[in-house]
C-alpha cells in the first residue's frame, strides 16, 4: 500500500486540535536523560527513483542463486494473482475481526481457510492460524496434554528427526510448563520411527501424546498407521506434523490408522508464502471435535441472521481469551490474519487437481535430483526408505565446504545435515519442489562434481 506521510500543515492542524504546541510536549512526560536526542547515523531521506536503484543494486549484489534447500521452508511458485489481492487494502489493512458487522469478508476468508485445512487433514476442526508450525506444534502438544482425560500424563513422545528448529521451539514452551519431552531414536537405516524403537520407551509412560511427523525432516515417509495404532492403544494421543503440499497425495492424518489422529499442525509457508528470509509465515491447527474446546488461536463459525441469511463470526472464545498473557492458550494478532489471506487464495487459486500437481511434481523432482547426484562418485543415500520431498545424501566431502564452494557458484546446495546430527556428518539434505527445471538439476549435479573433484 503507499505510504501518504502528513504534511505540516497537517501535523500543526493535528496538534492545534488537540491544543498541543508540538510532538515533543506530547513526550513531556519521558525524562530528558532517556530520549535519544538526534539520529545522526540515519541518512536523510532519498526519493522514490533513489531507492528503487538502491534496492535494485542490493538485489544484484545477492545474486539470484538456485535454490536446492529445504528443511521445512520452500521454494514454490505463487501466481501473481496470489499477492495482487492479498495486498488489496481491505485484506492488508484489517484488524482482527472482533466486530463481525464490519469484518464479514475478512470472516468468510477465514473460514474458507479453516474449510480448506480440515479438508486436507481429514480432521473435524480447523483455527484461523498459529504464528509458524514450530510455535504451532507447541500449543498441539499443550493442547494435548490438556486434553487428554484418559492418561494424566506430563510425558510427550518426540522423535529425533522432527525438525531442529521445531524441536528447540518446543523445548522452550512446554518445558517451563512441566512437560518432559521424551526422544525417540529413530533408526540408522531408515530414517525412520520404528514400532521397537517406541516399545523401547513404554516403561517410561505413560505418555499423553505421540508426535508422529509425515513426512520427517529427512523427507522420509513414516509408518503413520502402525504409529498412530501404537500410541492409540495406550490411550495416548496422536498429533501429526505434517506438509500442506504433500498432504495432496500421502494420507491425511485423519485417516492415519484404525481411529486416524487426534490432532494436525504444521507450517502453511508452502501456501502462496515467499522465503522472504525466514517469514513471516503462518502456522495451522487441526483437530477433533471432541477437542475443540482446547483449540488455541481463532475460530471462525458459520450461521445465519435473522433473515437467513449467511454470516459469520469468531465462535467459540472470547475476545478476553486472546489477551490474557500467561492465562491464554496463544496471542493471535492482525499480521497473522494477512498470510491465511495469502494461503486461501493461493490453495483456492490451485484447488485439489493443482495442489496434487504441485505434489507429484516435487516428488518428481526431488527423486530426479537424488538420482542425479548420486551418480557422482562418493554421493549415496543416506537412508534406504521412500522420501517425499527431500533426501538426505552421503557426502565424500566436509558439507560446510561443500556448501560455501557452490554458493560461491551461485548454488544454494541444501542443509548441512552435521550440524544438528552429528552421526550423519557429512550429509547433506536436498530438495527441489516444482519450480526447478532439469536443466537446473543437471547445472547443481555438473558444479557439484566440479567441486569434489577438486576437494
Amino acid at each position: 500500500m503507499p505510504f501518504v506521510p502528513h504534511t505540516q500543515d497537517d501535523i500543526a492542524a493535528m496538534l492545534a486540535a488537540i491544543g498541543v504546541e508540538s510532538i515533543d510536549a506530547l513526550f513531556d512526560e519521558i525524562p530528558e536523560a532517556l530520549r535519544i536526542g538526534t539520529l545522526a547515523a540515519v541518512p536523510a531521506g532519498l526519493a522514490e527513483m533513489e531507492i528503487s536503484r538502491l534496492m535494485q543494486a542490493r538485489a544484484r549484489a545477492d545474486g539470484e542463486p538456485l535454490c536446492f534447500i529445504g528443511a521445512g521452508a520452500y521454494d514454490h511458485h505463487i501466481p501473481a494473482a496470489v499477492w495482487q489481492i492479498t495486498s488489496r487494502g481491505e485484506f492488508y489493512s484489517a484488524y482482527t475481526p472482533y466486530q463481525a458487522e464490519a469484518s464479514q469478508g475478512t470472516l468468510q476468508l477465514l473460514y474458507e481457510f479453516q474449510s480448506m485445512m480440515t479438508a486436507l487433514t481429514g480432521l473435524d476442526v480447523s483455527n484461523a492460524s498459529l504464528y509458524d508450525g514450530a510455535s504451532g506444534l507447541a500449543e498441539a502438544v499443550l493442547m494435548a496434554v490438556r486434553a487428554n482425560r484418559k492418561v494424566r500424563s506430563d510425558k510427550v513422545l518426540v522423535p529425533r528427526n522432527l525438525h531442529p528448529a521445531y524441536r528447540r521451539t518446543l523445548q522452550s514452551i512446554v518445558t517451563p510448563q512441566g512437560i518432559e519431552l521424551v526422544d525417540i531414536p529413530y533408526d540408522e537405516e531408515g530414517g525412520h520411527i520404528s514400532l521397537e524403537a517406541l516399545n523401547a520407551l513404554e516403561s517410561q509412560g505413560p505418555f499423553a501424546a505421540l508426535v508422529i511427523n509425515q513426512p520427517n525432516f529427512f523427507g522420509v515417509l513414516e509408518e503413520v498407521d502402525d504409529l498412530t495404532d501404537w500410541a492409540q492403544a495406550r490411550e495416548a494421543l496422536v498429533i501429526g506434523v505434517v506438509n500442506p503440499i504433500a498432504l495432496a497425495v500421502l494420507s491425511p492424518p485423519g485417516d492415519w490408522g484404525s481411529q486416524g489422529a487426534d490432532i494436525a499442525c504444521g507450517e502453511a509457508q508452502p501456501l502462496g508464502m515467499p522465503l522472504s528470509s525466514g517469514g513471516p509465515y503462518a502456522g495451522f491447527l487441526c483437530c477433533r471435535q471432541a477437542f475443540v474446546r482446547q483449540l488455541p488461536g481463532r475460530i471462525v463459525g458459520r450461521t445465519v441472521d435473522l433473515d437467513g441469511k449467511p454470516g459469520f463470526t469468531l465462535t467459540l472464545q472470547a475476545r478476553e481469551q486472546h489477551i490474557r498473557r500467561n492465562k491464554a492458550t496463544s496471542n493471535i494478532c492482525t499480521n497473522q490474519g494477512l498470510l491465511v489471506t495469502a494461503a486461501t487464495i493461493h490453495t483456492a487459486l490451485l484447488g485439489p487437481e493443482g495442489l496434487e500437481r504441485v505434489a507429484a511434481a516435487c516428488h518428481a523432482n526431488s527423486q530426479r535430483l537424488g538420482t542425479l547426484l548420486c551418480e557422482i562418485p562418493g554421493v549415496e543415500p543416506r537412508f534406504n526408505r521412500p522420501s517425499f520431498h527431500e533426501q538426505a545424501l552421503r557426502m565424500p566431502a566436509p558439507t560446510a565446504e561443500l556448501l560455501r564452494a557452490l554458493a560461491a557458484q551461485q548454488i544454494l546446495g541444501g542443509c548441512d545435515l552435521g550440524l544438528d546430527y552429528p552421526e550423519l556428518d557429512p550429509a547433506l539434505l536436498v530438495c527441489a519442489t516444482e519450480v526447478r527445471t532439469e536443466e537446473d538439476m543437471q547445472t547443481y549435479a555438473s558444479t557439484l562434481a566440479r567441486v569434489l573433484a577438486h576437494a
